[in-house]
């Protein structure tokens, strides 16, 4: 029976328990990075893939559910989120059926419906996902992962009520004071422990080193898109401001 109703049931042998204790905490967003949702079917459904989710939300915006939400879904792989590192045991994790790079589009209109409705489906069984926990791919992975990408609209799902959203601040020529790759110091560890703040898994050391260069990458990618380039601008730090008054 689907979690969701008017979810298509298509199962998927890839998932096992949740670990002991654990909770629904998360809802992580994917998209499938394929050319169409079929393919992206076969791939989640395929036992030698060793990978599922729960959800895959089709260019049409029809839902097809492959594991239990009781279940541990196999979507996150390694990742971190404010501690936590084993995801999948705390998550639900949806594909949506997009391309991805370099073939960039907007998402349509129908699917993105369609994604919204079965999101507060969601949020209403498991009350313990907070608007912080909403987080893309790319967030609880940012070493790895660029999913579901700078064209998903999380402002657009953040005035219905799923996640966060603040406005970025403009990106401007004149940037003043940039920390980039190589950069040391004082600066360089404040900027690191916002973003632990946030929850990204990142080592405040005061080194601006390539962990730190991807952790920029992806909260640029979901807050600060118009320019992703892991460059930590007046732009980049003023909307990380914006977002931790948001958690307060």
């Amino acid at each position: 029976m689907a979690d969701y109703a008017g979810a298509q049931i298509r199962p998927s042998p890839n998932f096992d328990d949740r670990r002991a204790g654990s909770r629904v905490s998360m809802l992580i967003m994917h998209y499938t990075g394929m050319k169409t949702a079929e393919e992206a079917e076969r791939r989640l459904t395929d036992p030698q893939s060793q990978v599922s989710a729960h959800y895959l939300v089709r260019e049409d915006g029809a839902i097809v559910q492959f594991v239990p939400e009781s279940k541990r879904a196999w979507h996150a792989g390694v990742a971190y989120w404010r501690g936590e590192r084993d995801i999948n045991s705390c998550s639900i994790g949806i594909e949506i059926a997009y391309p991805g790079a370099p073939a960039l589009k907007p998402y349509p209109a129908v699917q993105i419906a369609g994604l919204i409705a079965l999101a507060h489906n969601i949020l209403a069984r498991h009350k313990g996902i907070k608007p912080a926990y909403i987080l893309a791919h790319s967030d609880v992975a940012p070493e790895r992962k660029t999913d579901p990408g700078e064209n998903f609209p999380w402002r657009k799902i953040a005035q219905a009520g799923i996640g966060l959203y603040v406005p970025p601040s403009p990106v401007t020529m004149n940037g003043g004071t940039i920390l980039g790759l190589g950069a040391k110091g004082r600066a360089v560890a404040e900027f690191q422990s916002r973003l632990a703040h946030y929850g990204y898994n990142i080592c405040v050391n005061g080194v601006f080193d390539k962990q730190t260069e991807w952790v920029t990458q992806a909260f640029q990618r979901r807050f600060r898109r118009q320019k992703v380039d892991g460059l930590a601008d007046i732009s980049t730090l003023k909307t990380l401001e914006r977002l931790l008054v948001r958690l307060k």
